[in-house]
């Protein structure tokens, strides 16, 4: 009997027997961006596959192709939510882009850019923060202005000038700089929570997480905003660092583990499946792996703590603010797919008198921003949004809500360049403005 042959990605070992579970029904073919882009068999989840067995076998190397069209996939994972047999295709990928990484076979530039930005600036919060300030200095400073009433970046690089479009509005102020870490709710305490502050939610989005902490507080929670937060290792794991997600996930572990929490509530959907996960990554680590489990078990979405925790039954009072507003709600996929929450926050939208909640066509469908895919599939990333637009300007909303950050910028740079004056907001600031009557 030949040996089973054996991949280990994060120290989890995929064997031929996970591989060979997909039986090739075709299911995830219509769920697939990619394949719907290019009909293409190597594109979808089941040519990936293909090349994902023929590269354990050893009957094929890590070739071009096979580095393009595992950097291709979007790693959205509807196609998990599509397939019969249950097969883990994000865990596929992720294994893939390891060997990838280990091979040292993509290109220079991307190794260069990996390198700054997954082992330098998100390796440590400080340097998030030092070039966010950066950032913010552009932004608000005059040199974008004067860059974008000239035009000269356009000419230079449309690509560049694309992409600094899409870069996120830098915050006034950071999370982690101005909120103490423990903070207590005015009335009786229902629950302790650990608040993840994130990386870009830190520092691009801390309204949010104000927004956040302040619907938390009102609910009754003690909230917790542990101090030295970093990377939780999500960004590492997707583009082929499992060495460097085990390293960020480990200290997220240790940090947050200390103030046993009842549960650990997370307002950017990336971040919070890849908490859950957690569990999963320390196999040859016994006492690691109890401690992984503990944070993914109590690891949930705002939308499904609030839930779970009986949010709509104990709110007595509504503002009228989004009276008669027509508001609907986009999917993100590490919601939809990975973590399977979808009812829990149009539940809480549904649950607003004077609202008319309708629903997205394709609300599931990827949005094109997948992390850092924007950056490095402009073309194919700008594709799938014009689709987003379109089912948009069908239903023609007030409002359009979701839970991750990445689609938000998105969204925000789709919505403008489609001339659509409609407001984009995250579900928490919703419920926030709505419940602080």
């Amino acid at each position: 009997m030949l040996e089973e042959k054996k991949i280990v990605h994060n120290n989890h070992l995929l064997t031929d027997e996970i591989l060979n579970n997909c039986i090739h029904c075709g299911l995830c073919l219509p769920t697939c961006p990619t394949y719907a882009l290019t009909s293409l068999e190597q594109s979808s989840p089941r040519g990936r596959i293909r090349l994902i067995r023929a590269a354990l076998d050893g009957d094929q190397p890590i070739s071009k192709e096979f580095i393009y069209e595992m950097n291709f996939c979007l790693d959205c994972q509807a196609c998990e939510t599509a397939c019969p047999a249950g097969i883990k295709y994000g865990s596929l990928v992720e294994t893939a882009r390891d060997l990838i990484h280990q091979s040292k076979k993509n290109s220079l530039t991307e190794r260069i850019l990996k390198k700054f930005f997954l082992t330098w600036t998100f390796a440590r919060h400080e340097r998030l923060k030092f070039m966010a300030r950066l950032l913010r200095w552009y932004q608000t400073a005059g040199p974008q202005a004067v860059l974008e009433k000239s035009g000269l970046l356009k000419l230079i690089s449309k690509k560049l000038n694309t992409i600094q479009l899409l870069a996120p509005r830098i915050s006034k102020v950071f999370t982690s700089e101005v909120l103490d870490e423990i903070i207590l709710p005015q009335s009786e305490v229902t629950h302790t929570v650990v608040f993840l502050t994130g990386c870009i939610m830190d520092v691009a989005f801390a309204e949010i997480n104000e927004d956040t902490i302040r619907l938390l507080l009102h609910h009754g929670c003690k909230v917790v905003i542990p101090k030295g937060q970093r990377c939780c290792g999500s960004l590492q794991a997707h583009n082929g660092d499992s060495e460097g997600a085990r390293e960020h996930a480990r200290y997220t572990i240790e940090l947050f583990a200390q103030f046993n929490p009842d549960y650990i509530v997370m307002n950017s959907a990336g971040c919070g499946a890849f908490l859950k996960q957690y569990g999963e990554l320390f196999d040859d680590d016994p006492v690691m792996r109890s401690k992984a489990q503990f944070i993914s078990q109590r690891t949930v979405d705002v939308t499904e703590f609030l839930i779970r925790t009986g949010f709509i039954q104990s709110q007595k009072k509504y503002s009228t603010r989004y009276a008669g507003k027509r508001i609907t709600y986009h999917d993100a996929c590490h919601l939809i797919h990975s973590q399977k929450i979808s009812e829990q926050p149009r539940e809480l939208i549904r649950s607003v008198p004077g609202i008319e909640y309708v629903e997205l066509p394709e609300a599931s469908w990827c949005c094109g921003s997948a992390g850092i895919y924007n950056i490095t599939h402009i073309d194919q990333s700008m594709h799938f949004l014009k689709r987003k637009i379109e089912n948009i300007r069908k239903i023609n909303p007030d409002i359009i809500l979701m839970g991750n950050p990445g689609c938000m910028l998105q969204m925000q740079f789709g919505l403008r360049n489609a001339g659509l004056q409609i407001e984009l907001l995250h579900t928490v600031t919703f419920l926030r403005r709505i419940c602080e009557a």
